[in-house]
């Protein structure tokens, strides 16, 4: 989800080059001690604003320190295609960042190295020591013969929720209408300012009052399912693992999302448009603004700098005023923004692993970490700072004609990275401006979010591990069950003559029959071993 929340590309000035005299320095040093370091080569599947990775000399001072040479493969698209043939054919780089999954490690058997031995002797003692702080995470981990293929990340530092629902205050304003409290009140307010002009430029069909991208997981939740780190639907109740979209509480959000369409006020294009266009609309016309409600990561990202003071971050809503506030809950993703499986693996036919082992580990040490995540601590890089009593701030972008959240993309590894970011970081690192709006923007969300981590059941998706059938069994049926769900949701969103009450019941058998009946009890089964693997 981070990842689709980027504002434009943009290109650093004077970083990539490497032109200011601590670069050539840096370079000129590299050169001359090249024949005394151990060539590796490594593979790693980046984000399209990403630069170049031989240009990040947080990465090369890395390489240095570890006595290596690193022939970097980066790959920008189409990564999962290219993968099953690299794998396939049994020849691929010594160390994969960012490039594998927990399936590929049964699928592509042998092709990549055990690393718990390494891991238990000491020769991974950042790794190590992230196991022992977070013993959840070696769970995630460990395949059912007690193998480690793959070394996940975890960072202390992101927020519990990924989305916010925001609201156009000076549209509110410009009409005499109240911040809304309910799902009720939201509708009038959406209808006003479908039927009248709230941006003022004189054109009452110009504004759109609701937009979104995908489906509205996040508001879904003001409805009464309790979503602690859903994964395709799945999530936990009274000890049960069920499925939303099969959920008489989807139904009803489904009857009033179609009522809101039907009457115009969601955009018309909500299903069909890419996400570059509806990060457009939300961007305005300079200072003019076109969406009144969605939903977004950050602002700033959302809404650019031309419209983004016009907008204000809402509370969960209430579905009517009578509703029970008890029962009012919000997408809530702690475990899911925190850890990421498989970050790091290790090919099995790597010929310097002790190096190559080293150099994994080294991305895991705290003060490699948070430039792996925010950009290097150096002159060159400039996009983090130690401050020398153990704390740190990330700095502003270098360029000012880039936002925070871009430059963070394009000078580091970013988010699905190989790094260890420990809990105690949220009291040694400053964050960006970009990170400190994510979490203000999130106070009116905190209260529901505190119920929930008292009163529900989370569903720990990202720690649930599966065999090898489990594994094959689940991503066959759930292709199958995605298409239904998909495919059904977008024609009852958009097509006000489909009785969703009356086609609901029939719905509902052809998603148990195509494989919901066997996803449950293969989840269900596995949630109750992880559960015990935990005592």
């Amino acid at each position: 989800m981070g990842i689709c929340c980027l504002a434009g590309c943009g290109n650093s000035t004077g970083n990539g080059g490497k032109t200011s005299a601590n670069a050539d320095t840096a370079v000129q040093g590299r050169e001359s001690s090249d024949t005394e370091k151990v060539k590796l080569t490594a593979l790693i599947s980046k984000h399209s604003l990403t630069k170049d990775v031989n240009e990040m000399e947080w990465l090369n001072l890395l390489e240095e320190e570890n006595g290596v040479d690193v022939e970097w493969q980066q790959i920008t698209a189409d990564w999962d295609q290219k993968k099953s043939v690299m794998f396939a054919g049994g020849d691929i780089p010594d160390i994969l960042v960012k490039a594998t999954v927990t399936t590929d490690f049964a699928t592509y058997n042998g092709l990549f190295e055990n690393l718990a031995p390494y891991i238990d002797s000491g020769e991974m003692p950042n790794v190590a020591k992230m196991f022992e702080d977070h013993p959840e995470l070696r769970v995630l981990s460990t395949d059912e013969n007690g193998a480690i293929y793959g070394i996940p990340n975890y960072r202390s530092l992101w927020p519990r929720t990924n989305r916010v629902l925001y609201i156009n205050k000076t549209w509110l304003d410009n009409l005499g209408l109240q911040v809304p409290a309910t799902m009720d009140e939201l509708e009038e307010v959406l209808i006003a300012f479908k039927n009248e002009d709230p941006n003022g430029n004189g054109d009452t069909k110009d504004e759109i009052p609701l937009d979104f991208s995908g489906f509205p997981t996040f508001m879904l939740g003001c409805f009464g399912v309790p979503m602690m780190n859903e994964s395709d639907g799945y999530f936990v109740e009274d000890g049960k693992v069920k499925n939303y979209r099969v959920d008489e509480r989807y139904k009803t959000f489904m009857i009033w999302l179609q009522k809101l369409y039907g009457e115009g006020l969601i955009n018309e294009e909500v299903i069909t448009q890419d996400y570059s266009k509806f990060q457009s609309l939300a961007r305005g016309e300079g200072s003019t603004a076109k969406v009144g409600v969605t939903l977004g990561w950050e602002s700033g990202d959302r809404f650019g700098t031309g419209v983004a003071d016009q907008y204000l971050p809402l509370p969960a809503l209430k579905p009517h005023a009578d509703s029970d506030e008890n029962e009012v809950y919000w997408g809530y993703y702690s475990d899911n923004n925190s850890v990421n499986a498989a970050t790091a693996a290790l090919s099995a036919n790597c010929k310097n692993k002790a190096e190559a082992v080293k150099f994994i580990d080294a991305f895991y040490a705290e003060d490699i970490g948070i430039q792996v995540l925010f950009g290097g601590m150096n002159d060159v890089d400039k996009c983090l700072q130690d401050n020398g009593d153990g704390t740190y701030t990330v700095l502003p972008p270098a360029d000012s004609s880039i936002d925070a959240g871009t430059w963070k993309w394009t000078n580091s590894f970013a988010d699905y990275s190989p790094y260890y970011i420990p809990d105690d970081m949220k009291d040694k690192l400053t964050m960006g401006e970009d990170m400190q709006r994510v979490l203000e923007e999130r106070i009116p969300l905190e209260a529901t979010l505190d119920m929930m981590e008292k009163k529900c059941e989370t569903y720990p998706a990202k720690f649930i591990t599966y065999t090898t059938d489990e594994n094959s069994d689940l991503a066959m049926t759930q292709a199958n069950i995605n298409n239904i769900v998909d495919q059904t949701y977008s024609a009852w969103l958009t097509d006000s003559s489909r009785n969703i009450e009356e086609e609901w019941d029939a719905y509902v058998q052809s998603v148990y029959d195509i494989g919901l009946t066997q996803n449950l009890e293969i989840r269900q089964t596995a949630y109750e071993r992880y559960l015990t693997s935990m005592k």
